[in-house]
């Protein structure tokens, strides 16, 4: 197991991930195209696979992309960050974020941030990483 297979956790291959969002693959493809996700090529066969901490449940108990995940990875795209390293950087733990919210279960990475709608405070470390 890589580093980023213990930070990021499960991964879902496209096919997954058309399943959990009820959409088709060709759909989820284009997902990543747009870069809305980030996909890697991962394991022996290099299959194509997302992180499953891009995803969040739907109130319809559904699931559905991290509604500010496309415009962060924009942001971390822009600022130089390759895929990998802003999978990275989205689940490398940050103990400065659990002071965020009010809620019993607090972020401790700014993929969790997002999840739990503190878009703007991620993207502002964003930008501070960047600089």
């Amino acid at each position: 197991m890589s580093d980023l297979d213990a930070l990021v956790g499960e991964w879902l291959t496209l096919p997954d991930v058309a399943e959990r969002i009820g959409r088709d693959v060709g759909a989820v493809r284009r997902l990543v195209e747009d870069r809305s996700l980030l996909a890697l090529r991962r394991g022996e066969r290099g299959v194509v696979s997302v992180p499953a901490g891009f995803l969040a449940p739907s109130p319809d108990a559904g699931w559905h992309v991290v509604p500010a995940l496309p415009g962060t990875l924009t942001l971390l795209a822009d600022a130089g960050f390759s895929d990998e390293a802003a999978i990275r950087w989205l689940f490398t733990p940050d103990e400065s974020l659990r002071g965020l919210g009010t809620g019993p279960v607090r972020p401790s990475t700014p993929v969790e941030a997002l999840a739990a709608g503190h878009k703007t405070e991620v993207r502002r470390r964003a930008q501070a990483e960047a600089l």
